[in-house]
């Protein structure tokens, strides 16, 4: 079932619609990321494979029948009470609308969320904008935060990439999870 938030923006723009990705969605969420510098791509077929996989933890976000947001997530197999966010992105046309924060709380409404107490991702230390909507969230929830180095630039990633910092929310039981 789709949901409509009219936005309030600055400009007058369509209203967003939130849906379940599908495998025919795997090239445009390819191209939105692709357009949504300094997110990592991924191939093709990885995006597919989330949609047509993962398609109950993934959301996308639509505005005039135009893919402008996505979230890629997926339980943790060995901790199903722990959802990991693997990449948000928002189309310019989108951006300034609380769209990240939207489709986060959406998917945590999800019958396939229901079970969650912990919200994992990870982040960059210069990715501001995901550290903003990360720490919005729990702020909104009442709940912590915590990060610590995990995917290091000497470790992982051969000099080539900066430290991912795992970043942990722990949802507090007695909170709704409306937006």
């Amino acid at each position: 079932m789709a949901t409509t938030i009219q936005a309030t923006p600055r400009r007058k723009s369509a209203p967003i619609t939130f849906r379940s990705p599908t495998g025919a969605d795997g090239p445009a969420v390819w191209a939105l990321i692709r357009a949504c510098k300094p997110l990592d791509e991924n191939s093709m077929y990885c995006n597919l494979i989330q949609c047509d996989h993962f398609a109950d933890t993934c959301i996308l976000a639509e505005m005039d029948g135009e893919i402008v947001g996505w979230i890629s997530a997926y339980l943790l197999p060995n901790d199903p009470e722990t959802l990991f966010v693997w990449q948000v992105a928002v189309s310019d046309k989108a951006r300034g609308h609380g769209l990240g924060r939207r489709m986060l709380f959406e998917l945590l409404d999800r019958e396939a969320c229901d079970g969650v107490m912990r919200l994992k991702t990870t982040i960059t230390r210069d990715n501001d904008a995901s550290w903003g909507l990360f720490r919005g969230i729990a702020r909104r929830l009442g709940a912590r935060i915590e990060d610590e180095p995990h995917f290091t630039r000497s470790d992982h990633f051969d000099g080539r990439h900066a430290t991912e910092h795992m970043v942990t929310i722990r949802l507090a039981e007695a909170l709704p999870r409306a937006a």
